[in-house]
This record gives structure tokens, C-alpha cells and sequence, in this order.
């Protein structure tokens, strides 16, 4: 049976952008798995799968629904285990909670910095009173202003990213000579800034470049071929 992840979506449906939902679909094409993405407006996501607070990604599989991508991958480890690893063992899945945390604290707010109004024109009608109303509460100031305060030259990711840089100076990806879930966690929240902005802000000739565009064309070029906001 095909998996289903629902996935956040733009006015355009097809403009699936949320940076966990990147993780999970990431995380599914590792494991060689057939699966479908079923596109969810913000204001569609508290009810999906009969939920009363749902967070995408929603992910099921036969008779099972997980919730979050972290869940979702040890659910996809525990359940697939012959297919290729997540987390090549415990120590994987430390990595990856690690970067999960960094990706959150360092590179999602600096992507907030250079495509808040990107996200916000997107959206569908509906969904954008949603996402103002939601923002502007947390922010403490219009998305306009806040918009207006950062510089959209991207040194300030250019900054958040310096510790990545150094790491994979050294080896192809995080997870060494190949990918592990720590990956994902890091590449969603990048792959969230080139689908929302449309724009390229990685510093080209560098490693996280390099990275970025090899995870790009991983799995015929799933990520590659994502929509982008024009």
C-alpha cells in the first residue's frame, strides 16, 4: 500500500513547502518506499486524519498514522528495517535529534528573516488571514515590519551556517559518505527557503552548496523538482 504524508501547501497546491514535511518525504525516499503526498492548507491541518490538534507532516501507512517527522522516521526505522538506515543506530538518532534542534534555532529563524512575506503571499486567502493573525501575534509587529528590519542579502544565514560549513569541509554529508535523518533535518530548512523566496542565498563555490545540491538530486531529483514560488 502507498504511504501517504499530507503536506503543507501554498494557494497552488502543488507549492509544498513546510520544512518538516521535507524531513518525512526525504526520510520516505531513503527507505525506497512508494508513497503520495496529499497537499494540506494551513487551515486544513488541525483536522487531518480525524485529529483535533494535528502538525504536518501526518503520515500513514496501512491502518498506522504517525504525526511529526522525527516520529515519523523512528516509525520508518522500527517498520522498515531492511531498507536503508535512518540513523545507522542509536547514535544516529542522537545526531539527528542534535540537528533537529539546530535547524530550529539557527537556520528557521534566519529563513523567517528572508521569506515571512514570501510564505504569507503564497497562501490562499483563507489561510493567510490564518498565518497573519498567528504571526503577527508571535512577532509583536505586522509582517511588514517585520520584513522591513532584515536585509534580504542572506549573511545572516551566511553566519547560522558556519558551523555546517566546517563540517562538511570534510566529509560528503553529515551522516559521512552518504545521508542520515540529521541530514534531512538541516536540508527541510533550506529546501523551505528556496521553494518560499525562489531566490538562491547559499554562498555558491562552498560546501553547504555542494551539500544542498547533491541532496537536491537525490531520488531522481525529487527535491529538484519541488514547485517554486515565482
Amino acid at each position: 500500500m502507498t504511504i501517504q504524508i499530507y503536506e503543507l501547501c501554498g494557494a497552488n497546491t502543488d507549492l509544498l513547502f513546510s520544512p518538516h514535511c521535507w524531513k518525512a518525504r526525504m526520510a520516505v525516499a531513503h527507505k525506497g518506499l512508494p508513497w503520495q503526498a496529499v497537499p494540506v492548507p494551513f487551515t486544513g491541518v488541525a483536522t487531518v486524519e480525524g485529529g483535533e490538534s494535528r502538525r504536518v507532516p501526518v503520515m500513514r501507512d496501512g491502518d498506522t498514522v504517525i504525526e511529526e517527522s522525527y516520529a515519523i522516521a523512528q516509525y520508518l526505522e522500527a517498520t522498515y528495517p531492511d531498507a536503508p538506515s535512518l540513523f545507522n543506530g542509536k547514535g544516529g538518532e542522537a545526531l539527528s535529534i542534535h540537528f533537529i534542534n539546530w535547524a530550529q534555532t539557527a537556520i528557521h529563524p534566519e529563513v523567517a528573516k528572508l521569506a515571512m512575506l514570501d510564505i504569507y503571499k503564497s497562501l490562499a486567502p483563507k489561510d493567510q488571514e490564518f498565518f497573519r493573525t498567528g504571526r503577527e501575534k508571535m512577532l509583536g509587529c505586522t509582517l511588514e515590519e517585520f520584513d522591513a528590519k532584515h536585509p534580504k542579502n542572506g549573511d545572516s544565514l551566511g553566519k547560522a551556517l558556519v558551523s555546517l560549513e566546517l563540517t562538511l569541509k570534510n566529509q560528503k554529508f553529515i551522516g559521512g559518505e552518504s545521508p542520515l535523518f540529521a541530514d534531512y533535518a538541516a536540508f527541510g530548512a533550506l529546501q523551505w527557503l528556496r521553494i518560499c523566496s525562489g531566490k538562491d542565498y547559499l554562498v555558491k563555490d562552498t560546501a553547504v552548496a555542494a551539500w544542498f545540491d547533491s541532496l537536491l538530486d537525490m531520488y531522481d531529483g525529487m527535491a529538484r523538482k519541488g514547485i517554486v514560488a515565482a
